[in-house]
């Protein structure tokens, strides 16, 4: 194997793969991106065995072969080589050498006969839509973080996407908060829905964000491809009921208010400085006044209070949340107020930008 090519190119592609390789002390295998040099493209190959990626790069090749190479390492190479426009990649003697015009550098490779092989989506037989990447990547975005962490509950530790008339609908919860985003699609194929594992819809972000072009979702029974011109991206799917969520948002509401969402990010960050350590944040709402005040209080450092304005109706409410819940949802609410809708005392709260009714996040109270 012997290539050239653009570095910033395959700096970009080798990051992506590296991230996707596994950090398994028992097979020091999945740790190495595979390089494929085949017809003027490198092919750049990572998986963990739970989600594979492939990349291809165009370079100027002068012999074709395949090797497996440390991710970590050929990627912190690659990246630190900013002052060349260009790099040279040739496999001598079953090692990788990695050269520019001013540094070279040998890296220890393994056999690629040991690299497993990354699934392949049958599109005769699986769902097919067309949607641009960052729908699906701003769908992914809105909702991904109020995912559970643990993997106690799988279906609880992903994120739904789901067919509903004419958009395609994202959804996650851990719980305690529930996010749903939905996305206009055209010709969306008939499926009922699937289960994304949370940390592969943070890959599926990672990879396509920014990327301004249309792609393809090829959905199966036990896994779902995203494709681009350059990229192919496989992630297995979880098998599992997702909770009837649309039991448990409120169809009544005591108290709402709407308030400038700068004003209250400003409030929210004040208050963080003096919260406990269950993330308190306390909210009394007062229609009368037209104020909200978000008070907070820590035995260890103080306390704090501060007061917002705005447009209130219902009756007055004293309720506490977890700040950083709230906190979490304030980058999926594009506008520039927001509107707070409160069950009750025990009852969830409902937080939805002004003038967006494709996003609702849903955050139950504390305990006092």
């Amino acid at each position: 194997m012997k290539l050239e090519g653009v570095r910033e190119k395959i700096s970009e592609a080798i990051q992506k793969a590296e991230k996707i390789t596994s950090k398994n002390q028992t097979l020091p295998i999945l740790k190495c991106v595979l390089l494929e040099v085949k017809n003027g493209s490198l092919l750049i190959k990572a998986t963990n065995l739970d989600i594979g990626l492939e990349i291809t790069v165009p370079v100027r090749s002068e012999v074709d072969g395949v090797i497996a190479v440390p991710g970590n390492t050929l990627s912190s190479l690659i990246s630190q080589l900013s002052d060349d426009k260009s790099v040279s990649l040739e496999v001598k003697d079953g090692n990788l050498y990695v050269s520019s015009s001013k540094n070279k550098a040998v890296i220890k490779a393994l056999s690629p006969d040991e690299y497993p092989s990354i699934p392949k989506v049958d599109k005769d037989t699986s769902k097919t839509l067309k949607i641009k990447a960052q729908s699906l990547v701003n769908g992914l975005k809105a909702v991904w973080y109020s995912s559970a962490t643990s993997s106690i509950k799988p279906e609880l530790s992903s994120v739904r996407v789901y067919p509903l008339n004419n958009s395609l609908v994202f959804v996650a919860t851990d719980g305690f908060r529930l996010a749903e985003k939905s996305i206009n699609v055209k010709n969306i194929p008939d499926f009922t829905h699937i289960l994304i594992p949370v940390k592969n819809a943070g890959e599926i972000i990672r990879v396509f964000d920014g990327l301004d072009e249309e792609i393809e979702v090829v959905i199966d029974d036990n896994q779902i491809a995203v494709i681009s011109k350059d990229t192919y991206l496989v992630s297995r799917v979880i098998e599992g009921n997702f909770p009837d969520y649309k039991n448990i948002i409120p169809k009544e509401f005591v108290t709402e208010a709407t308030v400038l969402k700068q004003d209250f990010m400003k409030s929210l960050k004040i208050n963080t400085i003096f919260s406990d350590t269950f993330y308190h944040v306390k909210f009394i709402v007062d229609p009368e006044s037209k104020n909200i005040q978000l008070t907070t209080k820590n035995n260890d450092i103080g306390e704090s209070s501060t007061d917002l304005s705005g447009a209130i109706k219902g009756q007055k409410i004293d309720v506490n949340f977890n700040y950083k819940y709230i906190n979490d949802a304030l980058q999926s609410l594009n506008s520039d107020s927001i509107d707070f809708m409160f069950g009750g005392t025990s009852k969830p709260l409902v937080i939805k930008p002004i003038g967006d009714q494709s996003f609702m996040y849903l955050v139950m109270p504390l305990n006092r």
